[in-house]
Parts: C-alpha cells; sequence; structure tokens
C-alpha cells in the first residue's frame, strides 16, 4: 500500500491557510501589546515595571510547553494538538480582552501561551504533511516568510488597531479568526502518517521542561535588565543568579531522565544528528542577530537621526519586505543547492548589511538606510527557509513534531538572548548618542557571521545534498 505524499493541491491550500492563521496569531501575540503596555497599566492602575509580566507570562507559556508539545503531536497526531491550542488560544484572548486587573490579564496570557505553544510546536510538522517532498521546500519557505513578516508585524498592527479602537481589541480580534481556523481545521489538516513508537509523554518531565526554560529565562532577563527607569534595581541580583542556576540545576535532572528514554520529550535523539544540530545553532544565532538589529535600529533612527516615527517605520518595513519578497526564489532553490551554502550566502548578507549600518554616516540619506535594510532582509530570507528545510527534513519522519518544536524553541531562545543582550549593552553604553545602538549592530554582526559559519559547516554533512530535498537522514 502507497503512502500517500503531500495533499492533492486544493486540499493543498486549504490546509496551509489553516496553518498560516494559526502562525500569524501565535507569533503576533508575541509583540502586539508591546506598544500598549503604558496604557494598559495606567488603566488597570499598575505599576508600569510589572506590566513587562504581559509580556513575559506569554513567552514563558510558549517557551515551556512547545517541546512536551511537540512530543505530544508525535504521539497523538499534529491535527489534533493544533485544534487543541487553537481553542485554548482563542479562550485565552476572550479572557485577555475581558481581563479587569493585571493579575487576572497575566494569567489570562499565561492561557493564551499555552495555546500558541500548542500551535505553533506542530505548525512545521504538519506543513511536511500537507506537502509532498518534491515541493516540501516552498512549503517550508511559505510557512518561514509568514513567521518572519509576523514576528516584526506586531508593533505596525496595535498602532492600527489602537488608533480606532482600545487596547482590549488587540486580543478581542482573535476570536473570529480563532473559531474560522477551529472551524477550517477539522476536514483540513492530514492525520499522521506515523507516530512515534516507544514515545511516552510523562507529567514530571513536562514539569522538569517548564521549570528548567522558565527559571533560565527569568534568570537571563533579571541579570540582562539590571535597572529600572526610576533607578531601582529591577531584580535583585541574588535573585536572578538564584533563579538561572536554579533553571541549570533543574536541566542537569531533566537532561539525564531524557538520556535514558528512546523518544526523549526534549529531543536529544535529534541532536544527535550533526546537520540538525549545526541548524539550530545557526537558528539561535541568527535571531539573535536580528532581535539585537530590530530592537536597536529604533533608538538610532529616532534619537541619534532625529526622524519621525513614521519616517522610521517605513524604513524598517524594507527588512521585512525583503523576507517576503525573497521568498518564493528561495522556495525554488531549495532542493537545487546545498542549504548550508544558501545559509552561509544569506547569513554572510546579513553580517554585512549590519556592518553596514552600524557604519551609517552622520547624516544619512533614507536610501543610505533604506539599501542597508533591505540586505540584512534579503540576506535573513536565503538563511531561514533552507535552514528550517533542513532542521525539519533531517529528522526521521515520525519525530516531525520533535523537530518542529525545535524550530519554535531555537526562535524564541535566539529572540529572548537578542533582547537580555542589548538591555546588557545600554547599561554600559549611551542610548541616545547613539553609542547602544551602536554596539549591537556591531555585536549583531558578530552574530549572524557566527551563524553563517555554523551554516557552512553543514554543506558537507549527510542529507546536504542537492537532490533528494524530502529525504530524512536516519
Amino acid at each position: 500500500m502507497m503512502v500517500q505524499d503531500g495533499l492533492p493541491p486544493r486540499e493543498r491550500r486549504h490546509a496551509l491557510l489553516v496553518v498560516i492563521l494559526g502562525i500569524v496569531m501565535a507569533v503576533l501575540d508575541g509583540s502586539i501589546v508591546n506598544l500598549a503596555l503604558p496604557d494598559i497599566a495606567r488603566e488597570l492602575k499598575a505599576p508600569a515595571a510589572q506590566s513587562i509580566w504581559i509580556v513575559n507570562a506569554y513567552q514563558i507559556a510558549t517557551l515551556a510547553l512547545l517541546l512536551p508539545l511537540a512530543t505530544l503531536g508525535d504521539i497523538v497526531g499534529y491535527r489534533r494538538v493544533y485544534r487543541v491550542g487553537m481553542a485554548v488560544f482563542a479562550a485565552g484572548s476572550l479572557a485577555c480582552a475581558l481581563a479587569d486587573s493585571l493579575a487576572a490579564l497575566t494569567l489570562a496570557r499565561v492561557v493564551q501561551g499555552m495555546g500558541a505553544a500548542g500551535i505553533m510546536s506542530v505548525n512545521g510538522a504538519l506543513v511536511r504533511l500537507i506537502y509532498p517532498a518534491r515541493l516540501l521546500g516552498r512549503g517550508i519557505a511559505i510557512n518561514s516568510m509568514v513567521v518572519a513578516a509576523a514576528s516584526v508585524a506586531g508593533p505596525s498592527l496595535a498602532a492600527g488597531i489602537l488608533s480606532v479602537a482600545s487596547w482590549p481589541w488587540l486580543f478581542a480580534i482573535n476570536l473570529p479568526f480563532g473559531l474560522l481556523s477551529l472551524w477550517l481545521s477539522g476536514k483540513a489538516l492530514p492525520p499522521n502518517r506515523a507516530k512515534a513508537e516507544g514515545a511516552r509523554f510523562s507529567l514530571l518531565d513536562v514539569v522538569l521542561n517548564g521549570l528548567m526554560f522558565g527559571l533560565v529565562f527569568l534568570g537571563i532577563d533579571g541579570l540582562g535588565v539590571r535597572v529600572e527607569a526610576g533607578g531601582a534595581p529591577a531584580t535583585p541580583l541574588w535573585l536572578a543568579l538564584t533563579e538561572l542556576c536554579g533553571g541549570l540545576a533543574v536541566g542537569v535532572v531533566y537532561v539525564r531522565r531524557q538520556l535514558a528514554q528512546a523518544v526523549p520529550l526534549f529531543p536529544l535523539d535529534l541532536l544527535r544528528i550533526p546537520v540538525f544540530a549545526l541548524s539550530m545553532g545557526t537558528s539561535v544565532s541568527a535571531f539573535t542577530a536580528q532581535t539585537l538589529a530590530f530592537i536597536a535600529l529604533p533608538f538610532l533612527l529616532l534619537g541619534s537621526y532625529g526622524l519621525s516615527h513614521l519616517q522610521a517605520g517605513l524604513l524598517l518595513t524594507a527588512w521585512p519586505l525583503c523576507i517576503v519578497a525573497i521568498g518564493p526564489v528561495v522556495g525554488r532553490l531549495i532542493g537545487r543547492y546545498p542549504g548550508g551554502l544558501l545559509g552561509g550566502i544569506g547569513l554572510g548578507l546579513l553580517a554585512l548589511g549590519l556592518m553596514a549600518l552600524a557604519l551609517l554616516p552622520a547624516h544619512p540619506s533614507s536610501l543610505d538606510i533604506a539599501w542597508r535594510m533591505a540586505v540584512c532582509g534579503l540576506g535573513f530570507g536565503l538563511f531561514q527557509s533552507p535552514n528550517n528545510h533542513i532542521i525539519l527534513t533531517s529528522a526521521p519522519a515520525h519525530r516531525s513534531g520533535g523537530a518542529s518544536g525545535m524550530l519554535g524553541t531555537a526562535r524564541l531562545t535566539g529572540q529572548t538572548l537578542g533582547a537580555v543582550l542589548l538591555a546588557i549593552l545600554f547599561s554600559f553604553f549611551d542610548i541616545h548618542g547613539g553609542q547602544g545602538p551602536w554596539a549591537a549592530l556591531w555585536l549583531a554582526a558578530g552574530f549572524a557571521a557566527l551563524a553563517g559559519v555554523c551554516s557552512s559547516l553543514r554543506i558537507r554533512q549527510p542529507g546536504q545534498a542537492a537532490v533528494a530535498p524530502g529525504a530524512a537522514s536516519p
């Protein structure tokens, strides 16, 4: 009996629409509230410093559950995990819109983050089921393009919504799209073709996974953000160190438990595949570079060059627009050329673009800034889809969920590391004089170069042949 290779074109389009709806909502809600934090804190009569938990609660819940839910998808099916995740996400969005206190909103954001983890943990695995092997590169390119665009579109969308409505609508807008996705997903999403044999879902492992990621996140964040605007310590040093050390200690116990399992919840089996491990290092480093740059650039454009918010926003848009523009081209290159080579070239372009931004003249024109942004966007777009393709296809078919979970984990880890490193840099360098953003851009260029080295090391690894793009390494 032949196993169906992907879905027919019509069904493929319906399934892809469901996946894209989920990605857009889950990724956007990681940053859509940033612009509204001052208004939310004021309306809920909460201290401004505590309002950051509206963001942190979502990120920690998502990061803590990505890998457990990815493994659950390998066991019970990716479609089921996606649909439950979407239902939880929609319920959390409604609770956020109705929240009347900071505590209620934070708790609702935890629920929303849990739902987002269900959506993001299996989206890559679903793409692998939706597309035939010969077209998988194009499917992953579309998926990567949507993630990249949604990652940087949050503030712009928030500004549009807040110009006509109050902050609860930032969450309420998810409800119709969530219900649409639930309605479509029942028939549109395909079932798993292979299930992970020998896998087990241990509640203790889920708790250890959550504690490891949560404590490490809080510890690094506490060490990075040392001072609040008012001059008081944001997190006591002893508490930040305790959280970080506690997370690392839990991680040692957790990893030792995972080593004894045939299908570990933390996918150590996949990290033993050299090309997979190198791809994860490439992804973390590249997203660290992107986050460092994308958070630092507004300070440079607004503070150092005196541009208006509209001018800065338009110039920053050149980066994601180029990612979207090059996406279809990259989708056709995947399978024809080694992903390590494509990624190495793209990350080299990203590093050059970041260095060019760091070397901007004292009074640059809009064109001076725009072409540098475009180079960064083209480079990042050339790296991301081939890298994701390698991560997904170097894993065995029955471990597509674990590989998909690692995609999201790498992105969130890189984004968190980039934000923390930027906070540390801004505590040592002057922000408004341009020194802080300048240092951040040089550090971002360094991480992009490191990612390029990791990518280039994959060229001679098994699974890097230009042919058989849907093949999986053993």
